[in-house]
């Protein structure tokens, strides 16, 4: 009889033969010890996944192991940086590249049972055959997972499906993907779209390695054209859901048996549980259902929930990472020391940054999770009568929440007070709760309880119910984190009692604020029925508002002397006062600078206050109408500091920049007039262009007659391509919808960093045109670029800096004119032996060959001097003049360094 193996001892043979193929490379690092990191590329079963090794310190210390998994549209070299820093804290760290991502082929099946998830038992099999990993039992390797987003949801699905996985620390991930995309039968039509555009953008792998992604059940791909790496059945529920607009059965079965709830009774380890409240993908109850279900079945939790998400924000990156190495170090190394943190903690805004305009954030934290139905509070709504409204034929226009695909994140605002959501008239039902004698923290799911009737042929509705935060005059109105909760309610032709749980938030009503709820007929992330239709909705039950008073906000460390010395804190606080005031009170406009665009005089800004260093010194200079002015110097010149400052992004410490006479701050009206196109922008790809336009210029609240976009569009020159969509869009023409998005409203002055980044030389061109048509018509443009030779073409002035400080301004040619090598232009070929005899004139250094006649560097003659010997040599002389490229000037005037 043979002798049968363990599975773990078999797989472990043979990957033996894999582990030998890496190349082991030392990784620098400011803090030693050295990290190694080994790369290989593993053969599994249907693909090749390519993986990352990090370990440091002695081989023979064994240690717990890490695997850390990376988003969605992402690779592991996304996450590079973690596992550096893990593997000098003491662990082993292997990271991958998920089937159809990165360099790893195969087909993107969402986290397939089968698939991606035996992807990670046999990574658990490799780790469980490293000398330097510890082990509690032979092939059991001590070994955590994390990860964000896609590599969060695997995290679960390992802990679920291998009894090996020892603790988890999953972040902004999902526990039912059904759910997510699904939520109460209404499809999230944007997300979802950019979920499979993404997965089609990560191109299709070559024939090789399509042959080497089928699973075991062959899988080929459909065929079709958008699909990417999906799996055939993948792609094909897609594109059921999306041309139906409604999810059925099978659909979400099929997500449903990808998702960490269907092993959800099998987690039984510790879970460290991160989520974003700025996120209208993953939202906040995805969180709750894990640390519900985890904790029920007697694992240790703790939440967290951060600002961030997928919506944008801020994700904490630091704290987080901080945090759960610390969980790893509690129930990995079993350090019992180790700072874990509280069980529930959430971050909230605390005022904004002046520096940089950034919202200040604070931690609120608890001993326990208080869930999302907390101490419930009741709020009477006006609900004298029932409000009748329409779902409009196509459901357009649709009423705004969250825009996913707009950077930045539209959520956090609503966190300072700023709104940005929008309901169409006639198109929702509207009630109000009085005014607040106090303030409430709403911390959870708000519920309400409403009868549905519907007109629709089918009896049936889909309405999207969300919360306002409203101001004293009624009109200001705050949707907090942009998040709606859609239901559809089937039976209502008749009428149809209905429970509404809106969004999960954390969110402060003040004082003189009121609640309102809205019930819209449609939302943009969403599909509503197409068919038009009337709702009427009457309200039934109070709102019912959770609070979690046991959660405790942290107070700001007051500064010694306020405590110690308050008299004379509070002298110094009244003369730092009078100082402030003083300082940042805005110099009034200058009428002689009405008509200048840009005026920069004296500027400085230090890298710290008590710094020495400077990352812009002493800089003036001037630009006037119709100008393309450009921007150069090295890495480090202070170019982008310069930029940010003129936009008003940061503050200078010194001197002062005028735009039309006005002096910049932070929110100046003149801003107005600027705009601006930094590091791309995000559009949603399954919109056309003209609607990705139109809908950013709407979230600006401007009018929309003041939007120019034909005029914006016509310079773009994006011609039939506006009425496509932009995941079709090549990249040429994104950069230049884009620089068509920082032209609307036709801005005076508009300024442009690095336009042509990632764009090929035809590309190139179509940017030129656009930069130098928009500047034709009396505006000014300013560009920074390190491709010399455009801007040499394109720009009529140039600003070069060096270490923080101007160098020289003024016309491109009068800097590129300057100069010791002049280009003599021939009637006839010249023999090289006269060529020889040129170069070795008196003060003459040399003499070469080029298109057109002879390059000759003067070394010690002038101009004169030269045509006089070049006449008595008889050279068929045509022309003298000089010749210097913006390149050569460029690296004179900087010493020879790089753009």
């Amino acid at each position: 009889m043979p002798l049968r193996l363990p599975r773990w001892a078999a797989v472990t043979a043979a990957l033996a033969v894999l582990a030998g193929a890496g190349t082991w490379t030392a990784v620098a690092s400011d803090e030693p010890p050295p990290v190694h990191r080994a790369d290989q590329v593993l053969d599994m079963p249907g693909a090749r996944i390519d993986t990352s090794y990090f370990t440091s310190g002695p081989e023979a210390d064994r240690r717990p192991a890490v695997l850390l998994g990376h988003g969605f549209g992402g690779s592991k070299d996304d996450v590079r940086a973690q596992a550096e820093k893990l593997a000098r804290d003491g662990y082993a760290v292997l990271t991958w590249s998920a089937r159809g991502f990165g360099a790893s082929t195969g087909e993107i099946g969402l986290n397939d049972p089968d698939h991606e998830v035996e992807d990670v038992r046999r990574l658990v099999d490799w780790l469980a055959a490293r000398p330097e990993v510890q082990l509690d039992k032979a092939g059991d390797p001590r070994v955590g997972v994390t990860g964000a987003s896609y590599g969060g949801a695997v995290s679960l699905l390992a802990a679920g499906h291998d009894s090996r996985v020892d603790a988890i620390a999953p972040q902004i991930t999902y526990w039912n993907l059904a759910d997510a995309l699904f939520p109460d039968g209404v499809f999230k039509k944007l997300w979802a779209g950019i979920f499979f555009s993404t997965g089609a953008e990560t191109g299709a792998p070559a024939a090789a390695d399509r042959g080497a992604g089928r699973g075991a059940a062959g899988s080929a791909g459909t065929g079709k054209a958008g699909c990417g790496r999906f799996t055939a059945e993948l792609c094909a529920m897609y594109e059921s859901v999306a041309v139906s607009g409604k999810p059925d059965a099978a659909a979400r079965a099929l997500l449903e048996a990808r998702s960490p709830s269907a092993v959800g009774d099998r987690i039984k380890v510790p879970a460290l549980i991160v989520q974003g409240q700025s996120d209208s993908l993953f939202p906040l109850t995805h969180a709750d259902a894990m640390a519900r279900t985890i904790a029920a079945n007697g694992a240790p939790v703790a939440v967290d929930w951060i600002a961030g998400g997928h919506d944008g924000g801020d994700r904490e990156t630091e704290r987080v990472e901080a945090r759960i190495g610390a969980w790893f170090d509690r129930h990995l190394k079993q350090d019992k020391g180790a700072d874990t943190g509280p069980a529930f903690r959430v971050s909230r805004t605390g005022g904004v940054d002046s520096t940089d305009g950034r919202a200040q954030l604070r931690g609120a934290s608890s001993d326990r999770y208080p869930g999302l139905t907390g101490d419930p509070l009741s709020v009477p709504l006006d609900a004298a009568r029932p409000q009748t409204f329409a779902n409009p034929a196509g459901a357009n226009p649709p009423a705004i929440s969250a825009v996913p695909g707009i950077g930045g994140g539209l959520s956090q605002l609503s966190s300072l007070g700023v709104g940005l959501s929008l309901d169409f008239p006639g198109q929702y039902a509207r009630f109000d709760a009085g005014p607040r004698t106090e303030p409430v923290r709403i911390t959870g799911t708000p519920t309400v309880r409403v009868k549905v009737t519907s007109d629709s042929p089918d009896g049936s509705a889909v309405l999207f119910a969300k919360v306002y935060d409203v101001g004293p005059d009624g009109r200001q109105q705050v949707l907090p984190a942009q998040l709606v909760a859609p239901v559809r309610v089937e039976g209502a032709a008749k009428g149809r009692s209905v429970a509404l749980t809106l969004p999960a938030i954390d969110h402060e009503i003040e004082a003189g604020h009121r609640l309102r709820l809205v019930l819209s007929a449609t939302d943009l992330g969403y599909a509503s029925p197409a068919t038009p239709a009337g709702y009427t909705v009457a309200v039934e039950s109070p709102l019912t508002v959770p609070t979690a008073p046991a959660v405790d906000t942290q107070a700001a460390a007051l500064p010694w002397w306020v405590w110690g010395l308050p008299l004379a804190g509070a002298l110094i606080a009244a003369a730092l006062l009078l100082t402030s005031r003083r300082r940042t009170a805005a110099p009034a406009p200058d009428p002689e600078l009405a008509a200048v665009p840009l005026q920069i005089t004296g500027l400085t800004k230090k890298y710290a206050k008590s710094s020495d260093r400077y990352a812009v010194r002493d800089l003036s200079f001037r630009v006037e109408q119709g100008q393309v002015l450009g921007l150069l110097g090295p890495n480090g010149a202070g170019k982008t500091t310069t930029l940010r400052m003129l936009m008003g992004l940061i503050t200078p410490d010194d001197g002062e920049i005028r735009v039309f006479g006005q002096a910049i701050r932070p929110g100046a009206p003149v801003l107005s007039r600027v705009g601006a196109f930094v590091e791309g922008a995000g559009f949603l790809p399954h919109l056309s262009g003209r609607e990705n336009l139109e809908l950013y210029w709407k979230a600006t609240g401007r009018p929309a007659q003041d939007a120019h976009i034909e005029e914006a569009l016509e310079i773009a020159g994006l011609g039939d391509a506006l009425a496509r969509a932009v995941r079709t869009y090549s990249q040429g023409m994104r950069q230049r919808l884009a620089i068509a998005q920082a032209m609307l409203g036709l801005p005076d002055l508009l300024i442009l960093d690095e336009p042509t980044n990632g764009l090929d030389p035809p590309q190139i061109r179509e940017m030129r045109d656009v930069m130098i048509r928009y500047a034709a018509q009396g505006r000014t443009v300013i560009v920074s670029s390190h491709l010399l030779s455009e801007v040499e073409q394109s720009c009529t002035h140039l600003v070069v800096m060096d270490r923080g400080q101007l160098v020289q301004a003024g016309p491109v040619g009068e800097i590129t004119g300057a100069g010791d090598v002049l280009l003599v232009t021939l009637g006839d070929t010249v023999p090289d032996p006269l060529v020889d005899k040129i170069g070795a004139l008196p003060g003459i250094g040399s003499a070469v060959r080029t298109e057109g006649g002879l390059l000759v560097r003067l070394d010690g003659a002038d101009t004169t001097a030269l045509i006089g010997e070049l006449v008595r040599l008889d050279v068929p002389l045509t022309g003298v003049g000089p010749h210097r490229r913006l390149e050569d000037a460029f690296l004179t005037l900087i010493g020879g360094g790089s753009a």
